[in-house]
């Protein structure tokens, strides 16, 4: 049983390992799956075996016997038929069930290594196929190696054989190119040798450009043998070619010259006598002619600069330079005779001689541009100089007027004539063609600045510096109130007017009041130019001409001595005015023209500092003292040599200073404007500030005394030296104040109609009469404060009857009050009102008084007192 239970157990295993031999390729879950390449290598197997089929059909078909054998194994193992009768027969049944069953179980391997010795033989059938087939392709390939070998030996020779040919092609080529080049002599001067070779033609063209070609290739080969004999028989041809154009050129330009000179049915100079009939006559012909030279003249210039032979150049300078020659035997005597019949046209007027024939040169510029131009295309330089020549008659022409023109406005019209309608309008849109004439007329300018310049000097000497002033000049103020009557008469006409009834006499006094305001608010007459003094009037006017005229630095320069000049002027005017009639007169008059000298001078956009250098000998001086006491060390010998420190500490040192004459009008109107100030304090308080300087003087020497004899006490003590003065008694400070009272009510009015009259701007004249205001109150003041402290009592301040800083305001407010009537007044009397209407206008001028003191005193109240001195310039608007 142990024998049944180990077969079927290996049965078992046998039908397991069929089972698992089967799954190896199903295509779900597969054991051992085959790639691409072991499915491709089966297929080819396949193949393989189908086309041996028949032989392996033979081979593995059975035989009846096979057939039989196995269906008689596959049958039940059978008993013995006559049983087992005993031991021996049952192991004998035993053996041969046991051999058959190990039999049938080795069946399927048998026939599995049947198929794989079947599989083995048809392997190495196909072996053997491979085996004849790869010896065959070694014979095939061997025999294509030698054909190919043999090919390529071939072809080898063949490509040897056309490089050889085609590198005797190129040589013989190459040979045939450069022989061109040596075998084209002969034949170029036979061309050129011809009668009938005309240098316009395309033949002589042609010719040239084969010189050209040849030249240019001898010079970048010389080491050819023959080169420079060949060269030089090239350049006698082109020098051939170059002899008939200059001799066609120059012949055509001869004629058309001498068809302008003597011209056919013409008469002397008639022709010039119309612009129409004069340019054709001196342009016309070459005009003609310019197509001819132009075509020539266009062959030669295309080869300047590609040829490396500088006959071309040589040439076209030749042609220009003959070119000119003619146009300027042609065109300088015909410029010259112009300008000369300009000359003689404008006789004395300078200017309009200046312009004419400036344009008259610069219409010949250009057309004498535009005729070159027609014939060459270079030679801007040669063009240049020939028109500088031309341009030279002109200034040749005008030099010897302007050296003796001594009028300045005559210069500066010029200058402007030069600069602004030459240089700047016409030169300046055609700067190249106009060249000639800018380096012309620029000269030209130069000499009229420096002419200007020298006689700016002279007259800055002469009419400003050394001004001598008529009477007329100095009078003022007459001159300003003469002028502003005229000008009230001249703006306010006389009207019919009804004094009869009440309300015209009303109307007429409000109309005063009214002129009033508006001769406050009118422009001084010293505002108008004709009043101005001739100085300040000749000094603007001058700086006027030269700041178009002349470049920013000799500006700079002429407009400081001329400031300078001036302001001495104006100086020494106002000292002889305050001496004929007030100081007052005299510094208002300096103010006004000082005022008009700075605005005037703003406009100009120039910087009014110039430096000048000088020496400074202050060193010297004191060196010199050294030497002198240091006699016994002139020869020393060590480093205190008495001359070698002289030498060291005596050099003059250079000092620059910057003057600035802005600044130096302001300083000049500011030191007029603080003296004016206490002229015009004096005049008003002139008592008082006399009597207050006594009293400082008194105070200040006792003080003084009682310090030097006695020790200070620590107590300060009233000092009574001034209450025991008999000058300064209460009834004496009393009348000075009175007296300055009045002189406040009187000159106050009178300094005011003078500010306004030299003034007349309401801004001014605030400005400089704030300072004045302040300094009165301030002057109230320090009576006060003097009195206070040096022992005066209430009584006795009662009995001065100093007033407050608030009434002494009050008072100068009602004054200037009265100094608006007294314009009205003014007004009135050159308009001719009748007396009862001025008269009326008192009162209704009083009762404005009244109303203006109440609000004069309103704003006093709130203002504090102080002095103020002007520090600063007053402005003019």
């Amino acid at each position: 049983m142990d024998d049944v239970a180990s077969a079927q157990s290996e049965n078992e295993n046998l039908r397991k390992i069929r089972n698992r031999l089967m799954q190896w390729e199903t295509k779900t879950d597969p054991l051992a799956a085959l790639n691409a390449q072991q499915e491709e290598h089966l297929d080819v197997l396949s193949n393989l075996w189908h086309d041996d089929q028949s032989t392996a059909t033979t081979v593995s078909t059975p035989t009846k016997e096979t057939k039989q054998a196995e269906s008689s194994s596959e049958g039940d193992i059978q008993l013995p038929a006559g049983g087992l009768q005993n031991t021996n027969d049952f192991l004998l049944w035993f053996v041969n069930v046991n051999t058959e069953i190990e039999q049938r179980g080795d069946a399927n391997y048998h026939k599995y290594l049947q198929q794989l010795e079947q599989r083995k033989a048809e392997c190495a059938h196909m072996l053997t196929q491979i085996s004849v087939a790869m010896e065959r392709l070694g014979v095939l390939s061997a025999e294509y190696e030698f054909v190919s070998q043999k090919t390529s030996a071939l072809n080898t020779a063949s490509e040897q054989l056309i490089d050889e040919q085609q590198k005797l092609q190129e040589l013989n080529s190459d040979i045939q190119r450069r022989l061109h080049y040596f075998s084209q002599v002969e034949l170029l001067n036979q061309r050129l040798q011809s009668p009938t070779l005309s240098v316009a033609s395309e033949a002589f063209r042609e010719c040239l450009n084969k010189i050209d070609e040849c030249l240019n290739y001898l010079a970048e080969h010389p080491n050819f043998k023959d080169a420079a004999p060949y060269n030089a028989k090239y350049k006698q041809c082109l020098a051939k070619a170059t002899g008939l154009v200059r001799n066609y050129i120059i012949n055509v330009i001869n004629q058309a010259t001498e068809a302008t000179l003597h011209p056919r049915n013409a008469s002397g100079d008639a022709s010039l006598q119309a612009p129409d009939a004069a340019f054709a006559l001196y342009y016309g012909k070459y005009q003609t002619s310019a197509a001819k030279v132009k075509r020539v003249a266009q062959l030669i210039e295309s080869r300047l600069e590609n040829s490396c032979s500088s006959e071309y150049g040589q040439l076209m300078t030749d042609l220009q330079q003959h070119y000119l020659a003619q146009r300027a035997s042609v065109m300088s005597p015909a410029v010259n005779q112009s300008i000369q019949n300009v000359k003689n046209a404008h006789k004395g007027d300078h200017c309009s001689l200046t312009r004419s024939a400036c344009a008259f040169l610069v219409h010949v510029c250009q057309d004498e541009q535009r005729l070159y131009y027609q014939f060459f295309g270079t030679g801007a330089p040669h063009l240049t100089v020939y028109l500088e020549g031309l341009c030279t008659i002109l200034y040749d022409t005008m030099r010897p007027f302007i050296i003796h023109i001594n009028h300045l406005e005559t210069l500066a019209e010029i200058c402007s004539i030069l600069r602004i309608e030459m240089l700047e309008e016409h030169v300046q849109q055609n700067p190249t063609g106009l060249e000639a004439f800018a380096t012309i007329a620029h000269q030209l300018l130069q000499d009229v600045q420096e002419r200007l310049v020298f006689r700016a000097h002279l007259y800055l000497q002469s009419d400003i510096q050394n001004y001598n002033p008529s009477s007329g000049d100095l009078a003022y103020p007459e001159k300003l109130e003469m002028m502003e009557s005229i000008a009230l008469s001249l703006q306010e006409p006389s009207q019919l007017r009804r004094s009869d009834s009440r309300a015209s006499m009303m109307s007429t006094e409000a109309e005063s009041v009214e002129t009033a305001y508006r001769v406050k608010q009118m422009n001084s007459p010293a505002d108008l130019h004709g009043m101005w003094y001739p100085t300040v009037r000749r000094t603007l006017v001058c700086l006027s001409r030269l700041y178009r005229c002349v470049d920013r630095p000799i500006f700079q320069g002429l407009s400081q001595e001329a400031l300078k000049a001036c302001i001495q002027s104006v100086s020494q005017a106002a000292v002889k005015i305050g001496a004929a009639k007030t100081p007052i007169d005299g510094e208002l008059f300096e103010i006004k023209h000082l005022l008009i000298l700075r605005e005037q001078i703003a406009p100009f956009r120039v910087d009014f500092t110039v430096k000048e250098t000088s020496l400074d000998f202050s060193k010297v001086k004191t060196a010199a003292f050294g030497l002198l006491q240091k006699r016994k060390q002139l020869f020393s010998m060590g480093s205190n040599n008495a001359i070698l420190e002289f030498l060291l500490e005596g050099t003059p040192q250079i000092k620059e200073h910057l003057l600035d004459s802005r600044k130096e009008v302001d300083r000049q109107l500011k030191t007029v404007c603080e003296q004016y100030i206490k002229d015009a304090v004096h005049m008003l308080v002139g008592p008082l500030v006399t009597f207050l300087d006594k009293a400082q003087a008194l105070l200040a020497h006792d003080t003084a005394k009682t310090t030097a004899t006695t020790i200070q006490e620590p107590t300060a003590k009233v000092n009574y030296v001034l209450r025991q003065s008999t000058w300064a008694s209460p009834q004496q400070i009393s009348s000075i104040i009175q007296e300055t009272q009045r002189l406040i009510k009187a000159k106050l009015a009178v300094l005011q109609r003078a500010m306004q009259l030299y003034l007349s701007n309401r801004d001014t004249e605030f400005i400089i009469f704030r300072p004045i205001r302040n300094n009165i109150i301030q002057s109230f003041v320090k009576l006060e404060q003097l009195l206070t402290t040096n022992g005066y009592s209430p009584d006795d301040m009662i009995i001065t009857s100093c007033p407050s800083a608030e009434q002494v305001s009050i008072l100068l407010s009602s004054a200037s009050i009265l100094a608006a009537e007294g314009v009205a007044s003014f007004a009135a009397a050159a308009r001719k009102i009748s007396t009862s209407s001025s008269v009326e206008g008192s009162t209704i001028g009083r009762k404005l008084s009244t109303v203006s003191n109440k609000e004069q005193q309103q704003a006093v109240v709130a203002e504090e007192p102080e002095c103020v001195e002007v520090s600063t310039p007053v402005n003019p608007e």
